[in-house]
């Protein structure tokens, strides 16, 4: 009878334990940006349409072309300094599973265009304009 308890109780303890680590990874994994609206929790990039930029959520690395070749990167380039992130308007892309999600850019460029106030940096970034979008669109293939 003891080492039923015991066995029980040990089965108990790997549950629990378990399930403490899958839920502390959901959390951790799908934080969005403090600059982008939040969105569901499977939503893997943000695309924004003033800089023609993808955020990877999970990575925290933003993805941009430079000279035809995609980048990654913690920081948006020095061409974007002026272009202030909390005016922008994301659009979280929900359909889109992958490492490369620049291959869907010629659609989302036309689909979710920029509000037209951003003019490249030294500081020509307005971006208090509303935009056609509401920074919660999605990505319909």
């Amino acid at each position: 009878m003891k080492s039923i308890k015991v066995l029980i109780a040990a089965l108990l303890f790997f549950v629990a334990t378990d399930m403490s680590a899958q839920v502390s990874v959901n959390v951790n994994l799908g934080t969005p940006p403090v600059w982008a609206p939040a969105a569901p929790a499977k939503v893997q990039y943000y695309y924004l349409p003033d800089i023609e930029t993808y955020y990877d959520v999970p990575a925290r690395r933003y993805i941009y072309a430079n000279n035809g070749v995609w980048v990654r990167s913690e920081k948006l380039p020095k061409r974007y300094r002026g272009y202030n992130l909390h005016h922008s308007h994301p659009v979280y892309l929900t359909d889109y599973r992958g490492n490369q999600p620049y291959m869907l850019y010629k659609e989302h460029k036309v689909k979710y265009k920029g509000n037209g106030k951003w003019k490249g940096d030294k500081g020509k970034s307005k971006g208090h304009g509303k935009s056609k979008g509401h920074g919660k669109g999605h990505d319909k293939k």
